[in-house]
């Protein structure tokens, strides 16, 4: 069937009131440039230091790497849209758009759960640590989260290509995402609506609850040990908890839909594609001493050169 007539989309943006444009300009370029910065400074400390040995840190600094390229992929766009007078987006440039997005957000859930696992080896089974999470589980796991991102993403887009578009090309959102495509189509996408919803939707519910369910069992497993250990534990598995909750529950409000909006998706999506980037690193880092002793280490080259 193909796209038949029409080469490009107009994105309405976040919203349309002019004077709140500027203020949003200046809002969400300084929130990229936190989501850059905080996210490349975890990600450099963990490959500057010996952080990088521990499979929780070598997960870390993926997470972080996906942060800053799955923002990258809407941020930009959605930042000089804002002062531009025409927001269009071409065809191939939104169905670019549409598959890195779902693909580094995919990614990046699958990471949070073997963060998960991690953490669930490590409290629960840590005599045996050491052979549940090696170098090369580690490496496997990250390669299987990025084969099941792509198969998931160039799902998204074959069922989009196949679509016909001839009549409306106003896309009710900040960037090109599946649903707002969908309503676009000509021709009733009913059915197609329904099979997204229960891919993408039960996917993100039944991860979510798998992660609840996993941290609760370490926290039933926590109660046996000292009160240092377990501190230790509970630092480092309510900063995974937070990070989980921010990104998770917008994203299921997004792909769930209770009413046809897609103007309430807008803001949930902001949720999962710039405030939760932007506090992972805040999240990792502030509640972490290895985080903050490593980045002393690294960072830290006038004490060090004073030491000598």
């Amino acid at each position: 069937m193909g796209h038949e007539n029409i080469t490009e989309f107009i994105l309405l943006g976040l919203f349309s009131d002019e004077d709140a444009k500027i203020a949003c300009f200046v809002l969400f370029s300084l929130c990229y440039i936190a989501i850059l910065s905080g996210n490349l400074l975890v990600l450099l400390t963990i490959r500057g230091s010996r952080l990088s040995e521990e499979p929780m840190y070598f997960f870390l600094s993926h997470l972080s790497f996906m942060d800053v390229c799955f923002t990258s992929t809407v941020a930009p766009k959605l930042i000089t849209d804002l002062l531009a007078q025409r927001k269009t987006i071409s065809y191939n440039s939104c169905m670019a758009q549409m598959f890195y997005a779902h693909f580094f957000g995919a990614t990046e859930i699958f990471i949070l759960v073997a963060m998960a696992y991690d953490r669930y080896a490590a409290i629960c089974r840590p005599l045996h640590y050491m052979v549940i999470m090696s170098r090369p589980v580690c490496y496997i796991i990250v390669m299987a989260s990025i084969i099941g991102a792509f198969i998931h993403s160039i799902l998204h887009v074959l069922i989009i290509v196949e679509l016909p578009f001839c009549g409306p090309n106003r896309i009710d959102h900040y960037f090109c995402d599946v649903f707002p495509l969908l309503k676009l189509a000509c021709m009733d996408t009913s059915l197609l609506v329904i099979a997204i919803i229960t891919t993408t939707g039960v996917m993100s519910i039944l991860t979510f609850v798998a992660l609840v369910i996993s941290y609760l069992i370490i926290l039933s497993t926590l109660r046996t040990r000292s009160s240092q250990g377990r501190r230790k534990a509970l630092s480092t598995c309510s900063s995974h908890v937070t990070v989980v909750f921010l990104f998770f529950l917008p994203l299921i409000f997004t792909y769930v839909p209770v009413a046809d909006s897609v103007s309430n998706d807008k803001v949930f999506a902001l949720f999962y594609t710039m405030i939760a980037p932007m506090f992972n690193p805040l999240i990792y880092t502030l509640r972490n001493t290895d985080m903050k002793n490593a980045m002393r280490k690294v960072w830290c080259w006038r004490k060090r050169s004073e030491g000598k």
